[in-house]
């Protein structure tokens, strides 16, 4: 009930919004005979006919020239570094990345055009994510004897990711800079909204279950028995396993090499079609290529979770396929594949890593809150290092500030998931890891909200034009 509700939120909502920006495409000025952008007037024709000017004057997202300011010590890289270090720490932990925290830093405070904050955002993601996952591989599941990283979970929501991303990058050309700054605010408030009730929850759990331990070891003292801390005793005996055998159970080669395969192919992709002109015969091309790769793969994963689930109860077995407790129906699989792609999607238009989306999704299908953030920041690997790629042939980020911010993100990343799961471990609280979730999903909503409201009224005083232009 309560994700249908959400969804319904997230419709109407998104709905409501879209409405002024058909208005705004489709209305004529009355004021004035010429629309302005940034000092550059256009005649009259060019908001008439379809209501959608050319992308080639989309200002909309910044300016069209590049600004990368000079790698120099001073009070910008400092707070920038600050804000880096926590929003990669406290990010990656949650699984959700920061790009909402890094794109305003890094576009306001270090004072990068818009485009070059997104590609160094992307860095910044890559960094974190690598390094944690570094950490997760050498880190036991907490209650089975399974990898903490849900290879199943990830080949179903890679592929339907990335088709987001690609999606996402083709509409930031078309949606103007406010309606994008507002869906993304609707989509973070929300997301913040549902992972916040859902860690009230998962800490009244463990409250209820702290309690049985303490009444059940003040019984067994009292007639001098001897008690196991049960809770957080593994389900399933596990064995002794030294640093570089947890490593070695947690990688499981045939879901990465999957993963290496979309990867590539995407990136192969996106290559060929950087070297096309926008809206050619090629560049259409590759990008329908892009859809058939993603729902091949994603129904491939889908129908084997299908299959074994179906199984496993014609067989009288209780136990679920992968992480999620969730029953894999059509509808569900349905589910995931469009939390998917909005969540890529949002990392297109926004910079990030489609955490945002893919972090509380799985915790939302019943992923335990050290799975899912091992396995979101595991995702978000592949989909960061692939625009990372992208933006490096098309020379969109300096390489000096990548170097260092990536660098930052890479000991914040490794630093924050130690000091947290040990945090975990000692308060035995795992609800820690979805508080810092949805805390984080808010603050990228309120900055956002902030440069988003500012660059609104910008344009408003400006007269800019504030409807929908054309992809080509």
């Amino acid at each position: 009930m309560a994700t249908k509700a959400f969804i319904f939120y997230l419709l109407s909502g998104s709905l409501v919004v879209l409405l002024p920006a058909f208005f705004f495409t489709y209305s004529k000025p009355h004021n004035s005979h010429l629309l302005s952008f940034n000092n550059t007037t256009l005649p009259p024709q060019y908001g008439s006919g379809s209501g959608l000017l050319s992308a080639s004057t989309n200002f909309n997202h910044g300016s069209s020239v590049r600004v990368w300011p000079k790698l120099e010590f001073g009070w910008r890289i400092t707070l920038a570094t600050i804000i880096g270090f926590l929003g990669s720490a406290f990010g990656t932990v949650g699984g959700v990345g920061g790009g909402g925290i890094f794109v305003p830093m890094l576009n306001l405070i270090v004072g990068f055009d818009t485009k070059s904050a997104a590609a160094l955002s992307k860095c910044m993601i890559m960094g974190a994510s690598t390094s944690s996952v570094w950490y997760n591989l050498r880190v036991p599941h907490p209650c089975r004897d399974v990898p903490i990283i849900d290879y199943d979970l990830a080949l179903l929501f890679q592929p339907m990711l990335m088709l987001g991303i690609t999606i996402g990058v083709s509409l930031s050309v078309v949606f103007p800079y406010w309606l994008i700054t507002v869906l993304i605010i609707i989509l973070f408030l929300g997301t913040s909204s549902r992972s916040f009730f859902k860690a009230i929850e998962t800490w009244n759990q463990e409250t209820v279950m702290k309690k049985e331990d303490e009444k059940r070891e003040s019984i067994s003292a009292t007639n001098g028995e001897v008690v196991i801390d049960a809770d957080y005793e593994p389900l399933i005996p596990q064995e002794e396993r030294s640093g570089l055998e947890t490593i070695s159970f947690n990688l499981r080669w045939k879901g990465l090499l999957v993963l290496m395969m979309v990867w590539f192919s995407f990136l192969l992709l996106q290559i060929f079609k950087n070297k096309t002109t926008d809206c050619s015969t090629a560049y259409w091309i590759l990008n329908v290529l892009q859809f058939p790769i993603a729902i091949t793969l994603f129904l491939y994963e889908a129908l084997k979770l299908c299959r074994e689930s179906k199984q496993r109860k014609k067989c009288g077995n209780k136990e679920a396929v992968c992480e999620a407790t969730i029953d894999w129906t059509p509808i569900q699989l349905f589910f995931c594949a469009l939390c998917g792609l909005i969540g890529g999607t949002v990392g297109g238009l926004l910079g990030s890593g489609g955490g945002f989306v893919l972090g509380p999704l799985l915790l939302e299908i019943g992923v335990i809150p050290q799975v899912a953030s091992a396995t979101a920041t595991f995702v978000m690997m592949f989909s960061s290092s692939l625009s990372v790629v992208e933006f490096y042939f098309l020379k969109r980020f300096p390489i000096p500030y990548a170097l260092y911010l990536t660098g930052v993100s890479v000991i914040a990343g490794f630093g924050g998931q130690c000091l947290i799961r040990k945090l975990v471990a000692v308060l035995k609280r795992a609800s820690i890891i979805v508080f810092i979730l949805s805390a984080v999903i808010f603050a990228s909503a309120v900055t956002m909200g902030i440069v988003g409201t500012e660059k609104s009224i910008s344009m408003i005083k400006k007269h800019e034009y504030m409807g929908f232009l054309s992809l080509c």
